[in-house]
């Protein structure tokens, strides 16, 4: 059975995380009856403080971070993170807790800002998203005792809390909506290649095409514009071009539909375009975008309270990302 929290009393009682720790804590802040209600309602519900939470209370930022590992160019043009940023802010604040955010271009960088930031007391937890193949960050986080929540990865955690994905059925809707239309030649045109969400979208396109019988091609497009172009030409170029494309994410398919005249395509008389996520650029663009519509500003004030709980408690429930629904746009039509 799952450890009551502070979280678990707040919402009880109707009052601020911050509240039921004043009151727990003996500490001034809330009223009489307001710490008699939180008491009451903790023994109801079998709270017990966390040795090790109680040990780090008097030292404690008040503060989480993220580090969020993608160059300039794509953070100024992916909606995701901006949704995300959104998401983790609003609900941290909600609890008196703040937001610590880093950009980095390398690992090296990276894996630094965390040494520094738990060396210096900055941080009681980081967020961590973006996952890569041979990655460093869980051991790293791991030897320093950080509280993490890993959001968007397919594996448990040891030590850490994780909310998981599931790519197959999102590839799976996606050739089942092109197939229905008519497509058989289907490309995808992929982000980074060492991240571990492009490696699972691409085993989950090739089980998904086995079963419907379809031809997938692939091209790597990096997550940006102009990258999701260059990776169109090189599909569009081949003898059996693809009829349809899958994106990785918005901006990519958003740029191709955008600079079909320089192609010398039409979408979709040509080309039909689905991207795996969807965005206000999917819908803004003539053609609108079909495109996967998933709470990201939900799933991450999920990940904010599963970090609050594991820096509470020491320990919090693994969860699932928000699932994701086809939005058919007029970017895709009958072949």
């Amino acid at each position: 059975m799952k450890r009551p929290t502070i979280i678990d009393i707040a919402r009880e009682v109707g009052v601020s995380k911050a509240a039921v720790s004043y009151a727990l804590n003996g500490r001034g802040g809330v009223s009489a009856r307001t710490r008699e209600r939180i008491l009451e309602v903790a023994a109801e519900l079998g709270w017990r403080a966390s040795s090790a939470a109680r040990a780090l209370s008097s030292d404690r930022a008040a503060c989480v971070g993220i580090v969020l590992a993608r160059s300039p160019e794509v953070l100024h043009t992916e909606p995701f993170f901006m949704q995300m940023v959104a998401g983790l802010e609003r609900t941290l604040s909600e609890h008196g807790v703040s937001l610590q955010l880093a950009l980095a271009t390398d690992t090296a960088t990276e894996l630094a800002t965390y040494q520094r930031w738990w060396a210096e007391r900055r941080v009681d937890g980081v967020v961590v998203t973006d996952l890569r193949v041979s990655d460093p960050r869980p051991q790293l986080l791991r030897e320093l005792g950080t509280p993490t929540v890993f959001f968007g990865t397919a594996e448990p955690m040891p030590g850490s809390s994780v909310l998981r994905v599931n790519e197959n059925d999102v590839a799976r809707a996606a050739l089942a909506h092109l197939v229905e239309l008519g497509h058989q030649r289907i490309g995808h045109v992929q982000g980074p290649r060492d991240l571990q969400h492009t490696v699972r979208r691409e085993q989950a396109l090739r089980a998904a095409a086995r079963d419907f019988d379809v031809v997938i091609s692939r091209a790597a497009g990096g997550y940006t514009e102009e990258g999701g172009v260059r990776a169109t030409r090189r599909l569009l170029a081949a003898r059996d071009r693809p009829t349809a494309i899958v994106y990785d994410n918005d901006v990519m398919a958003v740029a191709v539909v955008a600079g079909a005249d320089d192609l010398g395509i039409g979408v979709p008389a040509d080309l039909s375009v689905l991207a795996w996520d969807d965005s206000m650029l999917c819908r803004v663009v003539r053609p609108a975008v079909t495109a996967f519509a998933h709470g990201v500003a939900q799933d991450a004030a999920t990940a904010a309270r599963m970090l609050l709980e594991l820096v509470e408690t020491g320990a919090a429930e693994d969860g699932e990302l928000s699932s994701r629904h086809l939005v058919p746009r007029a970017s895709t039509a009958a072949r």
